[in-house]
């Protein structure tokens, strides 16, 4: 791959910009500064560095974040931050995208891509990846509660009934529990519909992938087994 075509392609600007930073010497692979246009990238040694920052050569980029609250899923967040400020200009070149949404006031795992593909995988509707939430309720939760959650709920303007499982009350005012669909404030207006309220509410495991050490605002990029896991495709579950 030419040299200039793999830095248009990780989301250092227009072709033109690419070549007036090779030309400029700004490009280096192991080590050595390359200002020949004509230089082929080789994508199985992957690492070059642009203006002494490393970077990895990724045909396309999974990212998992810890989102705070606070922040807003959008490209044009209107009241709060955006969770695309957590991200620099060479990331957002590529067109990073948020995996399904979490609330502003939400919290937890949040996959984010450049794959089309991978973002149809685990947000269309018949694919039904398990989401696994926590929350602190305004009412201690009670078994009547749980077991019309387990049973299913109906939500307004909705011709579905929703069911969590693996519903388990860790506290008097806090609840764990898998959904496996993805309409607009699910968990939220389910409890409401078994008469408690969410005060705080997080995510945290998507398909077999679980947030487990990073911390609230941190990313990482996935690596395969990661990938697999947030399809639901693992046999285990996998930490982040």
């Amino acid at each position: 791959m030419l040299l200039e075509k793999m830095l248009q392609s990780q989301g250092f600007g227009s072709r033109k910009n690419c070549q007036q930073l090779i030309k400029n010497g700004a490009v280096s692979i192991q080590g050595e500064i390359v200002t020949d246009l004509k230089h082929k990238f080789d994508i199985h040694q992957p690492e070059f560095s642009v203006y002494g920052t490393e970077f990895q050569y990724r045909e396309k980029i999974y990212i998992a974040l810890n989102k705070p609250s606070n922040y807003e899923c959008s490209h044009q967040a209107t009241h709060h931050f955006s969770v695309f400020d957590l991200f620099d200009d060479v990331l957002m070149n590529r067109g990073l995208q948020c995996v399904g949404r979490l609330d502003q006031d939400t919290t937890g795992l949040l996959l984010l891509t450049d794959d089309g593909q991978f973002l149809q995988a685990l947000t269309h509707p018949k694919k039904h990846v398990p989401k696994v939430y926590q929350m602190q309720t305004a009412a201690p939760v009670t078994a009547e509660q749980i077991l019309q959650l387990q049973q299913g709920v109906e939500l307004r303007n909705e011709k579905d009934v929703f069911a969590a499982t693996d519903v388990e009350a860790l506290s008097q005012n806090e609840l764990k529990m898998t959904v496996h669909q993805g309409v607009y404030h699910q968990v939220k207006r389910m409890l409401a519909a078994v008469g408690n309220k969410v005060e705080s509410l997080h995510r945290a495991q998507v398909g077999q992938l679980q947030l487990s050490s990073l911390a609230e605002g941190e990313w990482v990029y996935l690596s395969d087994e990661q990938i697999s896991a947030a399809k639901n495709l693992s046999e285990k579950i996998v930490g982040i």
